[in-house]
């Protein structure tokens, strides 16, 4: 792909993809209309990461998409070098495209001497040289602030919702958040639905056991009612299936979970399979192999919606555009 006026130099569209989550970035590829950049990338026997394009990236506008799912410290170096030997073959601009942003959990000090991941990793980004960064539902919104340059910020809540409307919408539904936090995502997902009731989980921590969430109650009307959760990931589905069992004995109808991305960390699988959730719907943000899907599960496809952002990066056009049209 190339855009330009008569008289100036023609940019070129260059799009690239770590090893992470080929598919992804072949069906990217399938939406613009261009084909993914040939390069050679392998590990060393000692782990290290070799990469290397096959064909000349001078000049061009690039646009290097990497899912970060296991092992997620591998496939960020990955892009990091990718980024890297972009900007040391004069690539004109560089957009890191992480549909999933690694370390996003890690956006700030919950105790003394801890990092600021999220922070971290934006920090990498721009001294390897990327311009700008494309990613899909922070786990806080404030994570923009981190790396020093655009960040565009895209959202799977207007697709996700589309599948619920047109699945449900003869139903009465509550959108329930899975914790307190999040209650405003869930009056976002309400408004999207036609103005439906929204309801929360009340949970606690062990701050001594990592992902592991102890549903407490549910506040909110949701007896007799189709419950969709609503979260931004779901990782060892602890959370969500702690919460679909909660809102079941409150006497919810049926519940449905949906988030954007699927980690389904060790027993997660296993755990949605037995939970009676009655579907669970998340986008291909990061890989879900077959071996982890099950009837009840739907995968959306976030393809069209980064093609879109990239189409618009690459045109000067407004990805602000892409929601509600006002830039």
């Amino acid at each position: 792909m190339v855009s330009g006026k008569a008289g100036v130099a023609k940019r070129q569209l260059l799009l690239l993809t770590g090893r992470a989550h080929p598919e992804l970035a072949e069906a990217v590829a399938g939406h613009l209309g261009v084909s993914i950049t040939p390069q050679s990338a392998y590990d060393f026997a000692n782990g290290e990461t070799f990469v290397r394009f096959e064909e000349s990236v001078r000049g061009a506008d690039a646009f290097v998409v990497q899912s970060h799912c296991a092992p997620i410290n591998d496939w960020l170096m990955e892009q990091l070098l990718m980024v890297d030997a972009l900007k040391r073959a004069s690539a004109k601009r560089i957009t890191a495209v992480m549909p999933s942003y690694p370390y996003s959990r890690q956006d700030r000090k919950y105790a003394g001497r801890e990092p600021v991941s999220a922070r971290l990793v934006a920090d990498m980004f721009k001294t390897a040289g990327a311009d700008r960064i494309v990613t899909v539902d922070l786990h806080t919104a404030q994570e923009q602030g981190f790396f020093d340059g655009p960040v565009d910020h895209l959202h799977a809540m207007w697709l996700l919702a589309g599948h619920v409307r047109a699945r449900y919408q003869s139903e009465d539904l509550t959108i329930v958040s899975p914790d307190a936090g999040r209650t405003r995502l869930a009056e976002k997902w309400a408004d999207l639905l036609g103005g439906c009731p929204i309801a929360f989980i009340h949970k606690t921590r062990d701050p001594e056991r990592p992902n592991e969430v102890m549903a407490n109650r549910v506040v909110g009307d949701v007896a007799g009612r189709t419950c969709v959760v609503v979260d931004d990931m779901i990782d060892t589905a602890l959370t969500s299936t702690g919460a679909a069992r909660q809102l079941l004995e409150q006497g919810a109808r049926d519940v449905v979970l949906v988030a954007t991305h699927g980690v389904l960390s060790g027993e997660a699988h296993e755990r949605l399979v037995a939970s009676k959730a009655r579907e669970v719907i998340l986008t291909d943000t990061l890989p879900i192999p077959h071996e982890r899907r099950f009837p009840g599960l739907t995968v959306l496809s976030i393809a069209p919606l980064l093609a879109r952002a990239i189409r618009e990066i690459f045109e000067d056009g407004s990805v602000t555009s892409l929601f509600d049209g006002d830039a």
